[in-house]
């Protein structure tokens, strides 16, 4: 909990805040000023803003809902504890002291009290990063070694204000990629390739292969993220090591909200999907038109990905995608040795990394 003194107000006068703010209590006791957070809660604003007003004890470890881990605690005592909820023997007491201030949000109060994110906090208690500065590096440089840089990275940080310079220079733009570039620019190139298949294919034979190539990519998108970005026991004890994997994954675990870095940027993807794009006409050397139209489906497959992943973590999604935004977002703040699949659980239950609900699983609480 932030060192800084908070005031302690009445249940009246958390009410009379909720107007233009959203105020939550923990126990009843501990009120938090959430209003900056609405966009950047992975699980939507709107689930925030029923509770404005009240206590959210009981959500916070609901397992039909998200048992959130120690790190969400933590992040609202150290960003967003703006005051202590009296009790009604407490507010008696103070309803009758002419001496205490009453709680207001306005500017000048607002700026006192409010606690933002403190990145020198953060840097001065784990020694691992400074926000302040580019990212990519400090980590280049560092001294730590590899047990001290996992337990880090995946210790989940929310930076409050956009994007964290992870460059700090004329590379910076290029590590940015806001979701709808990815559908814009590459279902066109999709249908393209489409077209072209169907030049010496049957339609049913496309779309048979095509339909094949959708459930290829299921497989690619699993073992991607499990063998690729999520190398961690093979990973060197070196900071050149460190650095690789911060940028190809592990700035996303730092940042998990980072609405610009939750899509491949273009460049990325092409290096990626040069080789996958020639094993397809080495598996299918027989026909060209049946090669791409499987890429074509696989390649598709990587577009509901992108658009699917920033969804689960800026989305108030539809029921039917509850249970994936729940495993996705327990891979973040939970356990990220499960629940590889984003846009399907399928492999995760055929390889047994399938998240439980049990409250078992690898707590962030890295100090």
């Amino acid at each position: 909990m932030p060192g800084k003194s908070v005031p302690m107000i009445t249940k009246e006068e958390l009410a009379a805040q909720c107007n233009g703010h959203c105020l939550v209590t923990v126990e009843n006791r501990k009120v938090y000023d959430v209003t900056s957070f609405l966009e950047e809660h992975p699980g939507g604003g709107d689930i925030i803003t029923e509770y404005n007003g009240k206590d959210i004890t009981e959500i916070l470890k609901d397992p039909l809902s998200h048992i959130h881990s120690l790190v969400a605690y933590e992040m609202l005592d150290e960003m967003y504890f703006v005051a202590i909820l009296a009790t009604d023997e407490e507010a008696k007491k103070l309803l009758t002291d002419e001496n205490r201030e009453s709680f207001t949000l306005d500017k000048d109060a607002h700026d006192e009290l409010y606690v933002t994110t403190d990145f020198n906090r953060d840097y001065e208690h784990n020694k691992f990063i400074d926000l302040n500065k580019p990212l990519l590096l400090q980590v280049l440089f560092a001294k730590y070694d590899k047990e001290f840089y996992l337990a880090q990275v995946h210790k989940p940080r929310h930076y409050g204000k956009g994007s964290a310079p992870i460059f700090g220079n004329f590379l910076e733009p290029i590590s940015k990629t806001p979701w709808f570039l990815i559908p814009m620019l590459w279902i066109p190139a999709d249908c393209y390739v489409i077209s072209l298949a169907l030049q010496g294919s049957h339609a049913i034979t496309v779309l048979c292969l095509y339909m094949l190539g959708l459930f290829i990519w299921t497989l690619l998108e699993y073992c991607m993220h499990r063998f690729l970005f999520h190398i961690e026991y093979y990973l060197p004890d070196h900071p050149l090591a460190f650095t690789v994997h911060f940028l190809l994954h592990g700035v996303h675990h730092y940042l998990p909200m980072d609405r610009l870095r939750l899509v491949m940027p273009p460049t990325l993807l092409v290096a990626l999907t040069t080789p996958f794009y020639y094993l397809a006409h080495t598996v299918f050397f027989y026909n060209y038109y049946h090669a791409m139209a499987v890429f074509a489906g696989a390649f598709m497959g990587y577009v509901m990905y992108d658009c699917c992943h920033y969804f689960l973590h800026h989305v108030n999604l539809p029921q039917f995608m509850k249970d994936m935004k729940k495993a996705h977002l327990d891979h973040h703040y939970k356990n990220y040795d499960l629940a590889y699949g984003v846009t399907s659980k399928f492999w995760d239950v055929i390889f047994g990394t399938a998240m439980s609900d049990e409250v078992d699983s690898r707590l962030l609480n890295t100090k």
